[in-house]
Order: structure tokens, then C-alpha cells, then sequence
């Protein structure tokens, strides 16, 4: 026998071998499949065959498909008989035709099964076209009704099991569309159908036939109302179908439990305005269950209980009250059979009746409450993982749902589970820890929290549900003590809860816990700092600071004899969690004891302490710290910021170490904390106080060693204080400015500062005080100085952008003055002035209307030029000019093509100039027409489109990149259709490019004409452009394979991921056909043994049971009430889990491999991602090219930057990367610690190996391509060696003779 080829990765181990010296049999030793069909072959059936001669020719053409109608061939069937008298002879129907026609969209799932090779399918499809076909030879129109009732007659009429599956199957779908009436009406005759097939097939192999007959008697139930549910008849027929849901067979079974649901959950008369609470068959449903369950709960394997179990988890909320007391009892009577699978079942029909949150009238507040108190004789050991962590569930259920029911009742029953609760945080399962620290996070948030604010102060002498919330923080409390040292992190999350929760009632309560807290914290080697400091600044967002530093005092006052401030954590904490709390208490305690500091800091400076004075200068910062905290939503800034106030303004004028500080408490004060009106005005009132000052600061300049940080949060306070500002006050404080700027002595710092101001100023002032400051300002629009002339602009901007109010106002009265005034200032424009003239421009075309069009059409020539501005916010606002241009010529109408036509002619002289303006032009061209392409004609796009392509022939780089840019646009954007013809003229142009335009563009190129392949193919694209271009072209369709290659296999892969829809099952076994059908994988099936294996396996594993013994030589007592505890689902042992992973491997002997791991620095090109690049990225691409960011990158950039405005110093440059960036620290030479100081050669040093020459193993020492290199460097190595080793041997020689 030949060798093969190698077999791929994997496969050789699923093979199958001969075992040695049996190579030559070919026959295999496993023939199940034969001896199945064999027996059933030589076996005669006990009844009449169905199988005649015409059913075997039938099934023949159906297999080959060649099955058609026509005169000559068709059996005398009635069917074709009234076909053939119709009055158009169809000489190309089959016999399906009623299928792949059917109107009725109710079988549209069915049309999908005539491909299938299963014969149930088949049979599916076979029978639709026949009732088809019937209802048509009648003149029917394919009701839902009609088919209803073709498929009745048509259910009596059939007698093989395959026949009435399939009719069963497609009444199960028109069931669901045919009108209630009729099914009322019909339920007689309908049900006792039903109720035939059922009792004829109880007892058959197969199950299709109940399976879809029980589906269909359950829609049947659901659409009857309430009246017919009255009479004995209807019980009889719904007790029917409740017999099988403990039927032996799964599929019966749960085809019967889901009817049993839908018909007492979603039956029509549930729905309606008069809806009953209770559906009638509830009690009789009930009782059943219970029936079966006190039946055969006793036995050893319960299967019947487990059934019904399965039953109620999805009825029990459904049941009235009385009927769930029962069956309550019920349940809690079958978990003392220490069944762990019943007892699993029973705790899950617990969770579904808590969960769905059912009414009084199902679950009454009182009885919801014994359920509580009865599930604790049922607690699982604390060493039984999975039903512990059940019955955390079903109790955090039970809770939360009778706290909803009547709070006061349920808060009396949390502080017994919170207790019992923190007893499994003893567990040494990590996942009952989590479980269990879970539920009572939910607890506090859902039961606790809401109600805290009417249950008032909490103190522990209170009573009620006082008293209930003290037991529960006791309970959570007593977590940190030693005994719980292993789960102390969760101790501390649900304590960080609990201040939130409840922290402002019940503070009383809560102090002695948060001095454990600090003294804990102050414990050597505490492990869980974070989330101690966590569940302090919870307490501290909740209490406030005030509350918390009367429980644990700061212990700082200036007057320590040690500097160790134990307590100095709490000052970070405070910061980052105070808010919505006293600002008066910030300025009587904190206040202060800031002052002390900063004099004890002074004195010790004085007397040289450094070191001592540097640590109380920084508490006192830190203090000063806690002040923006303390402005976020204070609750007495009325009264407490005049208080207050005359201390800022000193520290931000005399405190440059602190102004920063300062002023972002300022502006959170103002935008966080004035909510109120009163808040408003009483801040508002101090803005001529605050004001001045800031304006002062940042007209000083910069001295030589400060950082500029504090002049731009100087200016974001001002703009801030503005806000809430007096009109009045800020025209008064604009004409002052004015005055600055205009005054000769001022210097140009001085000016440039101003002018600042002015910005921030001028949206706030009236139209008066605006007119005035234009006439200020518009001598500096064509100032030589870049700087004035560029904060000019600055403030023409503000004014413009003003959207109502003075600003629109003043525009609006002086448009024309304004268009004349940035005409004139054109050629004077610098260029750092560019992007504020180009704002302003936006906001004037905005606001003008058609009779203003020359005043755009005078930009034109401007606004192309600027899209090639060294500033790139310059460039950005020449394209959105551009654009905005556009949409006024929209405006200006008479229609969308003509305007924009009229707008392109402005542009088009651009192309014929210099060469920049060529290249802006086509820049410009570009942009609007991605922005306008759904109104410009294809005309327009074509006409530009060639006269681009006559541009690729200039020998300018910058001319032909633009005309590459707009042809990648207009593939995007231009039809495929009208595309075609221009193909070969975009193919020509680009193959005339010279080889170093070629190759300077290669990249664009190449994405051109990947897009070009995918729009026309590969064979056009290579047949119109030259021979040099045809190795790029064979390389791109490789990437194009493959790209689609590795799509195709993610989807297939994200499709197997998904659940495919049901489909009607079919028989195993009943046909010859069936047994023959032998699997093509026999790996799969052994797989598939294995899995059931694997199944049947874990399936007993789980319904064992073990009995953990009482400690050392104490008996098993049965009859303690705890004996519950004993019965566990998992083996008690003393290996309580898995063992730690430190993410290495470890030897047989226990030692751990750590293995160096190589960067991986091969990086692969993602064909398929620019496939899958939208109209949007491509165009963000492009704009990228000319150094304008896209909105999405702007955005990214803007979420990563902090929310405080602060400005900081960039850190330090350190080197690190690669390239220039690398850390050129020299390596460490293997052996230079045994180099000598003055001689030459190694010396022995003590305690240390000998100093031979150990050469070091690197894995990258085994590179091919540095061998020679380190070939020479062993070399070098051995030399020495030798040349050693020669010169000790002749110093032995000289010893020995002498």
C-alpha cells in the first residue's frame, strides 16, 4: 500500500489503523448498519403493507425530481382530473407547484424543506401542495380558514404515521392565524379529532405525530374564551393534554408542558380589558401536580417529580394563592427527601415564583414570609457549592420581593439572612463568597435604600425599622474581625455599600465601625488599602466630611512632637469624595487649621527646617485641595459663600501656589453649584470683587520660571464668571478694556492680554456696547502686528457666532458693514490671522440670503487658496466654508442642480491657473462633491470627472495627488453604471503617469485600483492598463482571495455559533431508507457516543449524593432538625477547590518553568478591513492626507483628555521604544564583576564561582543570520583562551627549571 501524502495537523490521531500484519482485510469489522437493516428486511411486517407498486414509483420520481404533470404520464387521480378541465393547461407544473406557489404566508417556513432529503420534509411538502391544489380546484382564495379546514378532512382521511405528522405539523402553523370564532365554534369536532390521534398514538414509536397533535390541541385550548372553559367537555379535553406531560418520551413531554403553559399563561381571554386574574384550569392544574408529585415522590430516582417540578417552575406564578400555599408545601415536603436533583428543581420553581414579581393575589406578603422562614430548616453546608449558591439566589429573591410587597414586614426579615448570609463568607469556595456578597449588595440597593429616607435616623436604641437596619450593620459589621480576615475585601465592598445606602440616616451607628476602619488601615501589611479607602470615601460622599471626622479626627493641628500624621490618608479621600455637603464647614474647620499649617511651614523654614517645612506645606495644599470637592453641589452657598469669599479673592491674588486650586473651585462653584436662583445671585454679587483680580493676574506677564498653566485658568475662570455676570457690569469692564487697547502706552503684551479679555468679553455685552467695540477693533483687522491683527479677528468671531441675542442682533443690523470691512481686509490678512477670519466668514454666510451671493462669490478665490494654510485649523475652516457656501447656494435656489451648478462655474477657473491653485481647486472640488453628491447631476460629475483626468498628466506632484484624491471620491460616489463608460479613460490617464509619479503614489494606486477590481474585475482593469501595472494588479487579486477567503470562514463561523430554528423532527428507525443512511464522518459519531456518554456520566454525578459525618467520634444524629446540612451534592474532602495559578507551568518535582517570552514584531496587512471602509472613512482618509482630523479622531482625542480644564507640564522625555528612542544605558558585560582595577585579567573574588568564562544562552543567539557574527565572536573567545593557556604553560616551564 502506498504512503500517503502528510495528513494535516490533528487528523492522524482521529484515523483509524489496521493493527498489525491485518492490512489486507477490506472488510470492516463494525457493520451495525447492515445488521440493523438486515433484521428489518427479512422481518415481515404484522399488518397490511402501504407499500404498493404506485407508492414505490412515486417515491422514485420524487428522488430523481423528474416528477411532472401531464396528460399522457398522470395516474387517474381526482386531483388531476379537475386540472386537466381547467381552463389554462399548465405544461410546466410539477408536482409541488401547490408548494413553490402557495400564497398563504403562513407556510412560507415550509417552502425551505422541498431541497431537504429527509422524508418527513417531504412528505410535509407533498401534502401542502395536495391541500393546495384542492383548495384551488374549489375556487378557494387560501384562507387560513380553508386551509383549516381541507387539513381536517384531510387528518381523518390519512392512517400512515409519516402522513399525519405531516398534516399535524401544518395545522400547528395555521392554527395560529385562523380567527377565534371558528375554533370556537369548531372545538367540538376539532378537539375529539385530537383526542383520537392522541389515544391511537400513546403508545406508538414515534413521536412526531403527538408531538405536533399536542401543539395543535393546545392552540385549540387557547383560543377558546372564558365561557367554553365553563364546561365539563373543555376540562376534559385540557386534563388530556396535561396527562402527558409526564409522558416517558422527552419530546411528547415537553411539547405537552409548553401547551400546558401557553394555554394558562397566554390564552386570548388573559389579555383583555376584563381579563381574569386566574385562568379557570389553574386549581385543576395544581392539584395534578401535586397528585403526581405525592404519587411518586418517595421513589429512589423520582423521575415523575422531577418532571412536575419542571412543570411548576414555569406554572407556580400562575397558580392563585391558595394553589401556591399547596404546592409550597409541597416542595418544601419533597427537598426533606435530600434528593440533591429535587432539591435543585424545587429551589428553581422558588426562584421563578420570586422572580416574575407576582401580585397579593398569587403571593401574599404573609405567605411569602414563611416561605422565607421555612427555606432556612434547608440551608445547604457551607462546603456544598452549587445548592448554596441556589439558595443564596431564591433567598435575595424572596427578599427583594416581599420588601416590595410590605416593606416594613420584609425589613424585619433581612437582618436574620444578613446574619446567616455572612456566615458563608466563611466558605473556602471563593464563588459562594462572591454569591453571597452579591445578594446583599442587591439587598441594600433594592430594599434598603429606597426606603432609608422614611424610615428617619437610625441610632441603636431605635425601634422598628431602626432597629432591623442597626442588627443588619452589625451583622456586616462583625466581618472585620480576624475570623474573617480571608474575606475581608468583600467585607469591605459591602460596608462601602451600606454608607451609601444608608450612611446619611445612619450615621449614629456607623462611627464605631469607621474608627475600626482607620485602625485597621494602620495595621502593618494591610492588604486591601484601595478598597478600605473606597468604602471610607463612600462613607464620607454619604455622611459627609463633617460626620466622619468627628468618628475619626484628623489628629493634625500644627502642634505634633512626631511628623508620622497617622490620619493624613483621610485628606486624598475627603478630596475625591466630597460633594453636596456644608461649605461653612470647609471654612470653620478646614480653614484654619490650612492658616495654622502654613505659619508652623514658615517658622520651621525660617529656623532651616526644610524637610519639615516642605511636609507642612504640603498638608495645608492638601487641604486647600478639598475646597473644588466642597464647591460641587454645596447646600448652603447662600449663606456661606460671603463667608468665604474675601479669602479667595487674597488666595488668588497673594497665593500663587494655590491659585489653580482656586480658581477650579470657582468655576465648579458657578457651573455645579448655583442651581438655585438664590445661589445665582448671591455668587453673581461678588463678581466685582472676583473679577478685577482675575483680570489683573493675567494681564502680569509670565515670569521666567513659572509655567503658563495658571494664566489660561485665570481665563477659564473669567469666561466662567461671565456667565453669571451683570450685563451692566461687563459693559463697564469692556469700555475699560477698550480704553487698554487703545491707550499708546500700553505694551504689545499688555495689548495682546486685553484683547483676550475682550474675547471673553464681548458675547456677554449689549448691542450698544458691541457697535462700540467694533469700531474699536476694526483699525486692528489690518494691523502689521500678526498677533493684534489675530486676536481682532478673535473678537469679530465671538461676536458673529452669537446665534440671538446682542450679537445676532448687531450682525444682523450691520451685514453690510461687516461684508465690506472683511472684503477690504483681504490682502492685509496675515496668515496666523486665517483662521479666525475664515470663522467669521462661516458665521456671515450663514445669516445671508440670496441677494448677498457676489459678496460669496468674492471669497471664492480666497477660500480655495486657504485650503492649503500652513495651520490646520485654517485648512478645516476653508472646507467647511466651502461647504456652507454650498448649502447658501441651496438657499438661493431656484433648484438643488442648478444652484450648485451655478456655484461649481466659480470654481472651475481655478484649474486653469498656477499650480497651487490647480491643486487646491481639485481639493475643493473633492470635498463638495462627497458633501453634495446626492444633488449634484451625473453631467456635473462626469464633466469634472474628465477634465480631472486630463490633469494627471502634469508633471506637479501636489496637481496630481488632488486629481488621485477626486478620483477615489467619484468612484465612491458615482454609479456603477455611469462609471463604465469612463473606465477606460481614468485607466488611460493613470497609465500615462511617469515612473516616478508611479512610484511616489503607489500606495493610492494601489487602492484605486483594488476598487476599480472589485467594480469591474480583474480581466477589464488589466486589459486597459499598461504591462508595468499588471504585477500590482496579480498582487491585489491574491489579497482580494484571500481577504474573502478568511470572511467567508468567520462567517461560517459566526453562523455554526447560532441556534438554528426548530424543525419538525423525524423518526428514527421506521424506514429501510433511514437504517441505510450511513454517516459519511464515523469520527462524528464516535464523537457524538462519547459526548452522550460524557452526558449520562455527569448526569449521575449529579444526582449522587454524600453524607458528611459528624466531627471525630460523635454519631450522625437523624432526627436533629440541621440533618439537612449533611446530605451535600459534592464529595466532602480537604481540597476545596483549584489550586492558585500563577499564570507559569510547573515540573514534576514541583519547580516552576518560567520561560522568557520574544515580542512578536511581525505585523500582517488586513486586506478585508479597507473592504469593509465606509463612504465616510474613505473621505476621513483623504482629508487625513491634507492634515485635517476627522470629527471621529477629534472626538477620541477629546474623550481622553480629563474633564478638569487644568493645563499641566508635560513630563519629562525618558527613553524608552526603539529607533532614536531607545535607552542607550550600555549592557553589563557576562564576567566584568571579576575584571581587576589596576592588572590586566580576572581576579578570584570570595564567595564566588571561579572566574572562568561562562558565556550566557540566549535564545537569539541561534539566528541564522547573525552566525558569522557570533562564529567570530567564539572564535576571539578561544584565542585567548589559547593564547592564555600558551603563556602559563612556558611560566610553569620557566618554574620547573629553575
Amino acid at each position: 500500500m502506498g504512503r500517503s501524502g502528510k495528513l494535516p495537523s490533528g487528523v492522524s490521531a482521529k484515523l483509524k489503523r489496521w493493527k498489525k500484519g491485518h492490512s489486507s482485510d477490506s472488510n470492516p469489522a463494525i457493520c451495525r448498519h447492515r445488521q440493523a437493516a438486515r433484521s428489518r428486511f427479512f422481518s415481515r411486517p404484522s399488518g397490511k403493507s402501504d407499500l404498493t407498486v404506485d407508492a414505490v414509483k412515486l417515491h422514485n420520481e420524487l428522488q430523481s425530481g423528474s416528477l411532472r404533470l401531464g396528460r399522457s404520464e398522470a395516474p387517474e387521480t381526482a386531483m388531476e382530473e379537475e386540472e386537466a378541465t381547467a381552463l389554462t393547461e399548465k405544461s410546466s407544473a410539477t408536482f409541488l407547484s401547490g408548494l413553490s406557489d402557495c400564497t398563504n404566508v403562513t407556510f412560507s417556513k415550509v417552502q425551505r424543506f422541498w431541497e431537504s432529503n429527509s422524508a418527513a420534509h417531504k412528505e410535509i411538502c407533498a401534502v401542502l401542495a395536495a391541500v393546495t391544489e384542492v383548495i384551488r380546484s374549489q375556487g378557494g382564495k387560501e384562507t387560513e380558514t380553508e386551509y383549516f379546514a381541507a387539513l381536517m378532512t384531510t387528518m381523518e382521511a390519512v392512517e400512515s404515521p409519516e402522513s399525519l405528522a405531516a398534516v399535524a405539523y401544518l395545522l400547528n402553523l395555521v392554527l395560529k392565524r385562523v380567527p377565534s370564532p371558528v375554533l370556537i365554534k369548531k372545538f367540538s369536532d376539532t378537539s375529539k379529532a385530537f383526542m383520537d390521534i392522541m389515544s391511537a398514538q400513546a403508545s406508538s414509536g414515534s413521536t412526531s405525530v403527538l408531538r405536533w397533535v399536542l401543539s395543535c390541541l393546545a392552540i385549540l385550548l387557547r383560543k377558546q374564551d372564558l365561557e367554553a372553559w365553563g364546561y365539563p367537555v373543555t376540562l376534559q379535553v385540557y386534563h388530556g393534554l396535561l396527562s402527558f406531560t409526564v409522558h416517558t418520551k422527552p419530546k411528547i413531554r415537553k411539547a405537552a408542558q409548553h401547551g400546558v403553559c401557553s394555554v394558562l399563561k397566554g390564552s386570548e381571554f388573559m389579555f383583555g380589558e376584563k381579563a381574569a386574574a386566574h385562568h379557570p384550569a389553574a386549581i385543576s392544574t395544581a392539584k395534578f401536580c401535586i397528585q403526581e408529585i405525592e404519587k411518586s415522590g418517595g421513589s429512589k430516582e423520582a423521575t415523575t417529580t422531577l418532571h412536575m417540578l419542571t412543570l411548576l417552575k414555569d406554572l407556580l406564578p400562575s397558580f392563585p394563592e391558595g394553589m401556591v400555599k399547596s404546592c409550597s408545601e409541597t416542595l418544601l415536603r419533597v427537598m426533606t427527601l435530600s434528593h440533591v436533583l429535587v432539591t435543585a428543581c424545587a429551589m428553581q420553581a422558588f426562584h421563578s415564583l420570586f422572580h416574575v414579581k407576582p401580585g397579593p393575589g398569587t403571593l401574599p406578603a404573609e405567605l411569602n414570609a414563611q416561605i422565607i422562614t421555612a427555606l432556612y430548616d434547608y440551608v445547604p453546608s457551607e462546603n456544598d457549592l452549587q445548592p448554596l449558591l441556589a439558595w443564596l439566589k431564591v433567598m435575595e429573591k424572596a427578599h427583594i420581593n416581599l420588601v416590595r410587597l410590605q416593606w416594613d414586614l420584609g425589613l424585619g426579615h433581612l437582618p436574620r439572612f444578613f446574619g446567616t448570609a455572612m456566615t458563608c463568607l466563611l466558605s473556602p469556595h471563593s464563588h459562594v463568597v462572591t454569591a453571597a456578597t452579591q445578594s446583599l449588595q442587591e439587598i441594600l440597593k433594592e430594599c434598603v435604600a429606597p426606603h432609608m429616607a422614611g424610615i428617619g435616623s437610625v441610632t441603636s436604641s431605635a425601634s422598628g425599622p431602626g432597629q432591623y437596619v442597626a442588627k443588619m450593620f452589625r451583622a456586616v459589621e462583625e466581618g472585620l474581625t480576624y475570623k474573617f480576615h480571608a474575606a475581608w475585601s468583600s467585607v469591605l465592598q459591602l460596608l462601602c455599600v451600606f454608607f451609601e445606602a444608608a450612611g446619611r440616616q445612619a450615621h449614629p451607628v456607623m462611627k464605631k465601625c469607621l474608627q475600626s476602619l482607620c485602625d485597621l488601615r494602620l495595621s502593618p501589611h494591610f492588604p486591601y488599602t484601595a478598597a478600605l479607602d473606597q468604602a471610607v470615601g463612600a462613607a464620607v460622599a454619604s455622611m459627609g466630611p463633617e460626620v466622619v471626622l468627628q468618628a475619626v479626627p484628623l489628629e493634625i493641628d500644627g502642634s505634633e512632637e512626631t511628623l508620622d500624621f497617622p490620619r493624613s490618608w483621610l485628606l486624598p479621600v475627603i478630596r475625591d469624595h466630597v460633594r453636596e455637603t456644608r461649605l461653612a464647614f470647609f471654612t470653620t474647620y478646614f480653614l484654619p487649621l490650612a492658616t495654622t499649617l502654613k505659619s508652623k511651614a514658615m517658622d520651621l523654614a525660617q529656623v532651616g527646617s526644610t524637610v519639615e517645612s516642605k511636609i507642612y506645606d504640603t498638608l495645608q495644599w492638601q487641604i486647600w485641595t478639598l475646597l473644588p470637592g466642597f464647591c460641587t453641589r454645596p447646600t448652603d452657598v447662600a449663606t456661606s459663600f460671603k463667608g468665604l469669599a474675601r479669602t479667595l479673592g487674597t488666595a488668588i491674588s497673594e497665593r500663587p501656589d494655590l491659585r489653580v486650586t482656586v480658581c477650579q473651585a470657582l468655576r465648579t462653584l458657578i457651573t455645579k453649584g448655583c442651581e438655585a436662583e438664590a445661589d445665582r445671585a448671591e455668587v453673581s454679587r461678588f463678581a466685582k470683587n472676583f473679577l478685577p483680580i482675575l483680570f489683573n493676574l493675567y494681564g502680569q506677564p509670565v515670569a521666567a520660571g513659572d509655567i503658563p498653566a495658571p494664566r489660561r485658568a485665570v481665563l477659564e475662570t473669567i469666561k466662567t464668571y461671565l456667565t453669571i455676570t451683570d450685563p451692566q457690569l461687563v459693559n463697564g469692564f469692556l469700555e475699560k478694556a477698550s480704553e487698554k487697547v487703545l491707550d499708546p502706552s500700553s505694551s504689545d503684551f499688555t495689548r495682546l492680554s486685553v484683547l483676550d479679555l475682550v474675547v471673553a468679553l464681548a458675547p456677554h455685552a449689549d448691542e450698544a456696547a458691541i457697535s462700540k467695540l467694533y469700531s474699536t477693533i476694526r483699525p486692528y483687522l489690518e494691523s502689521k502686528a500678526h498677533g493684534v491683527q489675530k486676536k481682532a479677528y478673535r473678537v469679530l468671531e465671538e461676536v458673529c457666532a452669537s446665534p440671538w441675542g446682542p450679537g445676532a442682533r448687531f450682525v444682523q443690523g450691520h451685514l453690510d458693514d461687516l461684508k465690506k470691512t472683511l472684503l477690504d481686509s483681504l490682502r492685509t490678512t496675515s496668515s496666523p490671522a486665517k483662521r479666525p477670519r475664515l470663522k467669521c466668514l462661516i458665521h456671515i454666510v450663514k445669516k445671508l440670503t440670496a441677494e448677498h451671493e457676489e459678496f460669496i462669490t468674492a471669497l471664492v478665490p480666497e477660500v480655495i487658496l486657504c485650503t492649503k494654510e500652513v495651520s490646520v485649523g485654517a485648512r478645516k475652516n476653508a472646507f467647511a466654508l466651502l461647504v456652507e457656501m454650498g448649502h447658501a447656494f441651496l438657499r438661493f435656489g431656484p433648484s438643488p442642480e442648478e444652484a450648485l451648478q451655478r456655484y461649481l462655474i466659480l470654481l472651475y477657473p481655478g484649474l486653469v491657473g498656477a499650480v497651487t491653485t490647480v491643486s487646491c481647486s481639485i481639493l475643493a472640488l473633492t470635498h463638495l462633491l462627497f458633501e453634495f453628491k446626492g444633488l449634484m447631476g451625473t453631467s456635473t460629475i462626469e464633466q469634472l470627472l474628465e477634465n480631472v483626468c486630463l490633469l494627471l498628466a502634469s508633471r506637479t506632484r501636489d496637481v496630481v495627488k488632488s486629481a488621485l484624491g477626486f478620483i477615489k471620491v467619484a468612484v465612491l460616489v458615482m454609479d456603477v453604471a455611469h462609471l463604465a463608460k469612463h473606465v477606460q479613460l481614468v485607466m488611460e490617464a493613470i497609465g500615462k503617469l511617469s515612473d516616478d509619479m508611479r512610484r511616489h503614489f503607489r500606495m493610492k494606486l494601489r487602492n484605486l485600483f483594488t476598487k476599480f477590481i472589485r467594480k469591474f474585475g480583474f480581466e477589464l482593469v488589466k486589459k486597459l492598463l499598461p504591462v508595468e501595472y499588471h504585477k500590482v494588479l496579480v498582487n491585489i487579486r491574491k489579497a482580494e482571495t484571500r481577504a474573502k477567503r478568511h470572511r467567508a470562514l468567520n462567517q461560517a463561523a459566526e453562523e455554526e455559533e447560532e441556534e438554528e430554528e426548530e424543525e419538525p423532527a423525524q423518526g428514527t428507525g421506521d424506514s429501510i431508507e433511514e437504517i441505510l443512511a450511513d454517516s459519511e464522518d464515523e469520527d462524528s459519531e464516535q464523537e457524538e457516543r462519547s459526548w452522550g456518554k460524557e452526558q449520562r456520566r455527569w448526569t449521575r454525578q449529579r444526582s449522587r449524593a454524600w453524607l458528611k459525618e459528624g466531627g471525630g467520634d460523635e454519631p450522625l444524629n437523624f432526627l436533629d432538625p440541621q440533618v439537612a446540612q449533611r446530605v451535600l451534592a459534592t464529595q466532602p474532602g480537604h481540597g476545596y477547590g483549584k489550586k492558585k495559578d500563577h499564570g507559569f507551568k510547573v515540573s514534576a518535582d514541583g519547580r516552576l518553568i518560567i520561560r522568557e517570552e520574544e515580542d512578536d514584531a511581525a505585523t500582517t496587512k488586513m486586506e478585508d478591513e479597507q473592504g469593509t471602509k465606509g463612504d465616510d472613512e474613505e473621505m476621513a482618509d483623504l482629508m487625513e492626507d491634507l492634515g485635517v482630523r476627522s470629527k471621529k479622531s477629534q472626538k477620541l482625542r477629546h474623550q481622553k483628555e480629563p474633564d478638569d480644564e487644568e493645563l499641566e507640564m508635560p513630563p519629562q522625555y525618558q527613553a524608552g521604544g526603539s529607533g532614536i528612542h531607545r535607552p542607550v544605558a550600555k549592557k553589563a558585560t557576562p564576567g566584568a564583576e571579576y575584571k581587576a582595577k589596576k592588572a590586566k585579567g580576572d581576579v578570584k573574588k570570595k564567595g564566588r564561582l571561579d572566574p572562568y568564562a561562562y558565556i550566557p544562552l540566549n535564545r537569539t543567539k541561534l539566528n541564522h543570520r547573525k552566525k558569522m557574527k557570533l562564529q567570530g565572536q567564539f572564535k576571539g573567545l578561544v584565542k585567548a583562551a589559547q593564547r592564555g593557556s600558551q603563556v602559563g604553560h612556558k611560566l610553569r616551564r620557566k618554574d620547573r627549571r629553575s
